[in-house]
């Protein structure tokens, strides 16, 4: 095989062992991709952050935010409030039946609130730095003037993960036919939020 495609397949794998978790964001795209809610806008969203993400960390980006810390702390304590916050609007969710009708389309969040939530659970995410621009950037450094084909590997596994979840979640919906099974959902992507939130100000006392 040749060393660019090895290269890129290198990156490839390395970018989705770090997106494919469950994380907020991921919990975020399958809930918007359940009820066909502006999945185009979600996945497109959160696909181009991960690839400015990728290409600032292999750019160099990480090694500037290593050197200020304070960047980190202060997305660690607005990322842990912004989680909590849907957290609690995700019990709230599970809590109103009348609210989680798998049938619905496009009438449970409005466009602007759905690219604003992902761009929030994207961006105010210091996880998502953490692994994306520090780690998959620092290995990416390894690979000296080919470092762009890793990055081009990468930003490829992001296309593929979030257009799988989103598009692909729609072959779930017979599960989702009953309203106890979108308040199960609700419920955990709540448990993630808070366990999620918990971490980040966690790693403030470390």
């Amino acid at each position: 095989m040749p060393l660019i495609a090895t290269i890129v397949l290198a990156g490839f794998g390395f970018g989705l062992s770090l997106i494919i978790a469950i994380g907020a964001q991921n919990a975020f795209v399958l809930r918007q991709g359940l009820r066909r809610e502006h999945v185009t806008a979600v996945v497109l969203v959160c696909t181009l952050s991960d690839i400015v993400l990728i290409v600032a960390g292999v750019a160099g980006l990480g090694a500037l935010i290593q050197q200020a810390g304070w960047l980190l702390v202060v997305a660690r304590v607005g990322g842990a409030l912004f989680l909590l916050v849907y957290a609690f609007l995700s019990v709230r969710r599970a809590a109103r039946p009348q609210a989680l009708t798998a049938t619905a389309s496009g009438t449970g969040m409005t466009l602007a609130a759905a690219l604003s939530t992902a761009l929030a659970l994207t961006w105010l995410n210091p996880h998502v730095y953490i692994d994306t621009v520090l780690l998959l950037g620092s290995i990416g450094g390894t690979y000296g003037d080919d470092r762009w084909w890793f990055a081009l590997g990468a930003c490829l596994g992001s296309v593929v993960w979030f257009a799988a979840i989103g598009y692909g979640s729609r072959y779930l919906r017979p599960l989702f036919a009953k309203p106890m099974a979108w308040r199960v959902l609700d419920i955990v992507i709540a448990v993630i939020m808070v366990v999620l939130a918990a971490s980040l100000l966690a790693g403030l006392f470390q």
